[in-house]
């Protein structure tokens, strides 16, 4: 291995010369595959020339089909991927002892950082005491919950659990645990390298905007890099968007991010890395560079990521970090060449030019992030989602049609940057000043990601503008941003009851329908003063930047640019308000949360289940004598899906009905039907999340257009059933079972319940048009094979009947990654169409995997093997 040495305070530190092991070839790589080639080369076993071949390859053809192993340096988890990894933790170590093995040999090999983020719901909101309220329900919702995962923090090594209140884990990952270039020891020696992980959440790249390369997992896959395993990869292609210019007055980070977002998805990504160089990266703070890094998922990325720089150093300062991290990032990204030069121009697979300068201010929306809007096209846009007209303001104090059910400043995608809260508190304060506030309708809320947000607010004096506003703090978690947003005003939901048409606009990063709220079905993606400018107007029927958001008290009407905050201003405020130690004096201070302490939990190698629980079960996809799902087989197509059907779509999130499978099975185990909790919460309850599947209003089922959402028909009775339902038939009846999709199937959030959800229904493949990459990879670890249909073969296309059979011919012993297998529909009138499918398989540990029947059968056979030796 070429590695160098250096002594920075006292330490005497090894890393991986880049630039000698390189040379001249070092400038013409992109900066994240340097850091790919530096864990390559760190972590090879007999480093050699050999080593590099695949890198070097690479720069000819800017692609590859070469696997490498990629080991990050830790790992990070949110309560709702944490819990049911937790789970089937729990169960594997039960399957290890019932094998004879050691459950204790069951633990991580690497740092596991947990944040209690996704469960904090706005139940109340706009009073003084929302935030004690709403963390109170928390805990009282989700203990036993919390139980298990502080059982975890006993029973396995190095899991670190951050409780409520300590902030969304993209902030906190920002803001505390990111050191970009970290200091471990390997091989006996304390060695510098640059700081990566991977996290459960897609939107883990928002780190991204710091120089720490990291992208998301879904938990299946974490799951099997917490045991050991090597996180394999294809040697990525690696998209270069070109920056170039100056973001314009009055334009924000967040009009950027939508603005790439709308640009790289025309561009086509299906989970390439994106790379942000070129000389408009000065321009932009490492808080308007993690804002695009977060939205990475949203562009089709698996990656955005900043290069370090003085942007980066400036951060770690302004966020408290000590002077000797400071000096250890700029001399070791310097001496491993990882340093960015604006004039520099690697190669890349391709590259997309974004001039800052053309970049407005916008919303996206009504039903995806990518769908970016001139504000003037708002209210056209949502009449078109409506399918009429919206009809004119009758005046009075009802909501109107297109009215504002929820105005939310949510997400860590636009709460972690200081200078966008400030900003609203800015725009608060003036409006506060002329008189205005919202309706009555509209529910406002502010989620912070980060516990330090209401110190800086106070100091800037804006805190008590934003709650005169309704925005006073409401939790720090997601909210809003994954569904937790509580109950509507109930004027607002009884007008939407009765026909009117509504919409959230919130600052977050998703807005399919149904996932903000099950009766919202429009949302809009804007920035956090943008979000505080439609609370004001209290609609969406209108031009926000032209017509008028409501009068001051002498009639006078008022407009947005008589609110807006410019960039001065903005600069000015923070000045007055930043102090570095805000940030980690905060987090202690959330750290010492009583309620949490208080939560008794068991000290035992093996968790023990209650049979009386409704959140915590242990699955059986968890428990040993699981087998492939490769093979030869006819099976019934059990769903057919359209085009855009999201991880949302797939298994909610959202509050769960009481009338509905899931709500009707927790309320005859005792729970009480008006407080079911979320779907997300009851993600470590395998009975309830089953019931759950495909449920959202939206989906449809192409088998037959009268089914309702999360039924099929079941065959041959011709019976139309709860999809649960159908599987356990078709289980017992030994049927296989598949399921087809169209084009950019398992979009949005990582969670692995879309991926458990497919197998616990039986389904021994996924045939869709195209995948999206986490949910493809959680497919794969689940056992189940998905396969790539060809262009001409979309569902729609193929207008399958529930009476067809659908023959696979998916040999484990002759599959390949990306290898072709043949499926055959047998049509009821005899006719047989043939055609060919790709397996999406990228690595041959995925393959190994599908072979085993899943991840878990493999982890559970090493360690029991490991246990009995």
């Amino acid at each position: 291995m070429t590695s160098s040495t250096v002594d920075l305070g006292g330490q005497h530190l090894r890393f991986v010369d880049l630039p000698r092991l390189l040379g001249g070839n070092l400038a013409r790589f992109p900066w994240s595959m340097r850091i790919l080639i530096e864990n390559a080369v760190r972590h090879a076993e007999a480093p050699a020339a050999g080593d590099l071949a695949p890198f070097l390859a690479w720069l000819s053809s800017r692609r590859s089909t070469a696997e490498i192993a990629f080991r990050p340096a830790r790992l990070m988890m949110h309560d709702t991927t944490c819990v049911p990894a937790l789970v089937d933790i729990a169960a594997m170590r039960d399957a290890v002892a019932a094998a004879g093995g050691d459950p204790a040999a069951l633990n991580p090999v690497l740092p596991v950082d947990v944040s209690v983020d996704h469960s904090v719901a706005v139940d109340r909101s706009g009073t003084g005491d929302a935030l004690a309220h709403n963390m109170a329900r928390e805990i009282g919702r989700n203990a036993e919950r919390y139980r298990l995962m502080k059982w975890a923090t006993g029973a396995l090594r190095g899991v670190t659990v951050h409780p409520p209140g300590t902030g969304i884990m993209h902030t906190m990952n920002l803001e505390q645990l990111a050191t970009v270039v970290a200091v471990a020891q390997h091989q006996g020696e304390a060695w510098a390298a640059p700081d990566t992980l991977i996290g459960t959440d897609s939107h883990t790249p928002m780190v991204n905007g710091i120089g720490v390369l990291g992208w998301g997992v879904g938990g299946v896959e974490a799951e099997s890099v917490m045991f050991g395993m090597p996180l394999m990869l294809r040697l990525p292609d690696i998209v270069g968007v070109r920056l170039t210019g100056k973001l314009r007055e009055g334009v924000l980070s967040t009009d950027l991010a939508l603005a790439v977002t709308q640009r790289l998805r025309r561009h086509g990504l299906s989970g390439e890395f994106v790379e942000f160089f070129g000389p408009g990266i000065a321009a932009l703070s490492a808080g308007d560079r993690a804002v695009v890094a977060n939205m990475a998922p949203e562009y089709g990325a698996s990656t955005g990521y900043f290069p370090i720089d003085d942007r980066t150093l400036r951060y770690l300062a302004e966020t408290g970090r000590p002077p000797a991290l400071l000096d250890r990032v700029a001399t070791l990204a310097r001496r491993q060449g990882l340093w960015f030069d604006p004039a520099a121009a690697p190669l890349y697979t391709d590259v997309v030019e974004v001039d800052l300068d053309a970049v407005a201010t916008s919303l996206a929306g009504p039903k995806r992030p990518q769908d970016r809007l001139a504000p003037a096209e708002v209210p056209r846009a949502l009449a078109q989602a409506q399918g009429r007209l919206l009809r004119p303001a009758a005046g009075g104090t009802a909501p109107p049609d297109g009215a504002v059910a929820i105005a939310a400043i949510t997400s860590c995608t636009n709460t972690t940057d200081p200078r966008l809260l400030v900003a609203a508190g800015l725009l608060a304060r003036k409006a506060r000043r002329l008189g205005l506030r919202p309706p009555p309708w509209v529910k406002t809320s502010l989620a912070p990601g980060s516990p330090a947000a209401a110190r800086y607010l106070e100091r800037a004096g804006l805190a008590a503008d934003l709650e005169a506003l309704g925005f006073g703090i409401v939790g720090y978690g997601c909210t809003t941003c994954i569904g937790q947003s509580g109950p509507l005003e109930p004027a607002m939901e009884a007008a939407i009851r009765g026909g009117t048409a509504a919409a959230a606009v919130l600052s977050g990063n998703r807005n399919f329908p149904g996932r903000i709220h099950p009766l919202v079905e429009a949302g809009f993606l804007a920035s956090p003063p943008l979000v505080v400018a439609y609370a004001l107007a209290g609609d969406m029927a209108r031009d926000i930047l032209a017509d008028p958001l409501g009068h001051a008290p002498d009639g006078r009407p008022v407009r947005l640019r008589d609110l807006w905050p410019g960039g001065a201003e903005i600069d000015a405020a923070l000045r007055g308000a930043a102090d570095p130690r805000d940030f980690a004096d905060a987090f202690a201070s959330a750290h010492d949360n009583g309620a949490w302490e208080g939560l008794d939990a068991p000290a035992t190698t093996l968790f023990p289940w209650d049979e009386a629980s409704n959140y915590v079960r242990p699955p059986p996809f968890a428990a040993g004598g699981q087998h492939s799902r490769l093979g030869r087989y006819r099976a019934r197509p059990l769903l057919v899906l359209g085009d855009d059907i999201t991880t949302d779509h797939i298994s909610p999130a959202g509050a769960i009905p009481a009338g509905s499978d899931a709500g009707l099975h927790l309320a005859g185990r005792g729970e009480d039907p008006r407080d079911l909790n979320v779907f997300a919460a009851r993600r470590g309850n395998w009975e309830v999340m089953r019931r759950g599947l495909y449920t959202n209003r939206t989906v449809r089922n192409l088998l037959d257009p009268a089914l309702a959402p999360g039924t099929t028909r079941h065959l041959p009775s011709g019976e139309a059933l709860p999809l649960w339902r159908a599987a356990e038939r078709y289980g017992a009846e030994d049927v296989p079972t598949v399921i087809l999709a169209g084009e950019r199937y398992g979009a949005g959030s990582s969670r692995d319940w879309a991926a458990k959800g497919a197998a616990l229904l039986g389904v021994r493949a996924v045939l869709a048009t195209s995948f999206e990459r986490i949910h493809r990879a959680n497919l794969a670890g689940m056992g189940v094979l998905p396969l790539r249909l060809p262009a001409d073969r979309h569902p729609d296309a193929l207008a399958l009947a529930p009476e067809d059979w659908i023959e696979i011919d998916a040999l484990g012993e002759t599959l390949r990654p990306h290898s072709i297998v043949t499926v055959r529909i047998c049509r009821t009138q005899g006719q047989v169409d043939t055609f060919e499918t790709v397996a999406a398989i990228e690595t041959l540990v995925e393959l190994d995997t599908l072979r085993a029947g899943g991840i878990m059968p493999l982890i559970v056979a090493q360690a029991s093997a490991h246990g009995n030796h």
